[in-house]
């Protein structure tokens, strides 16, 4: 109920979100913020995120590539911001930053309006490797040197995979000194390959109807 009036849920989102299990998934992800943050901030960062993240409202055919998924996130933004959960303010994707003279792109770039902070998720296709969150430490510094405003707390990172190894994830995060969580992502509607365009999109239904609507018009207007 508190979660309900926190995020202003409407019934059917309520719904979901218990189908969803969604008490039983926050704050389980993998992370180093007792480490990195304020016991205060910690908590509040742990109870924000949440493992895995279920992004059953996309429809994506087997394989898939992490582009394909960004992609896809970013045209079901609204559905995606509800799975995030309350303060997420979208600012970019594939983010550009300048560090000296070389360019690098943040997948996704989110602002959150009660933790005070920026926050850089990472999209991956498979396991969880131990490279990952170099490059997120990587990410966050530079955010916290180019974009982080003297009054925010530090920048968050997030990274999200298929699949992880817990001891993996521990073992990488352990001597990171910037906050750094690692979750795992579902996506319950994906489509075998077989499937793959033998299925018309939400796009697709939504024009097929507009032209239901305009045929059914106008031979209505043609009735005598």
């Amino acid at each position: 109920m508190k979660e309900t009036i926190k995020n202003g849920w409407s019934r059917d989102t309520l719904t979901s979100m218990i189908k969803k299990d969604l008490y039983t998934r926050q704050g389980q992800l993998t992370h180093n913020f007792d480490t990195t943050l304020s016991l205060q901030q910690s908590d509040l960062v742990r109870q924000t995120l949440k493992d895995p993240y279920i992004f059953d409202f996309l429809t994506i055919a087997e394989p898939f590539v992490e582009r394909e998924l960004e992609t896809e996130l970013i045209k079901h933004l609204e559905k995606f911001l509800i799975e995030l959960g309350s303060g997420f303010a979208f600012v970019g994707r594939q983010y550009k930053m300048t560090v000296t003279d070389q360019d690098f792109y943040l997948d996704l770039l989110f602002y959150h309006l009660q933790l005070r902070c920026f926050m850089v998720i990472e999209l991956k296709k498979g396991e969880f490797k131990p490279e990952y969150a170099g490059k997120m430490n990587f990410y966050c510094s530079a955010v916290d040197d180019l974009l982080k405003h003297e009054t925010d707390k530090q920048t968050i990172g997030l990274i999200l995979c298929e699949t992880k190894n817990k001891v993996f994830a521990e073992y990488s995060l352990r001597n990171i000194h910037k906050p750094i969580g690692v979750s795992e992502y579902e996506l319950t509607q994906a489509l075998p390959e077989n499937l793959k365009g033998s299925l018309p999109s939400i796009e697709e239904i939504e024009t097929e109807l507009s032209r239901g609507r305009k045929q059914l018009k106008k031979n209505s207007g043609n009735t005598i």
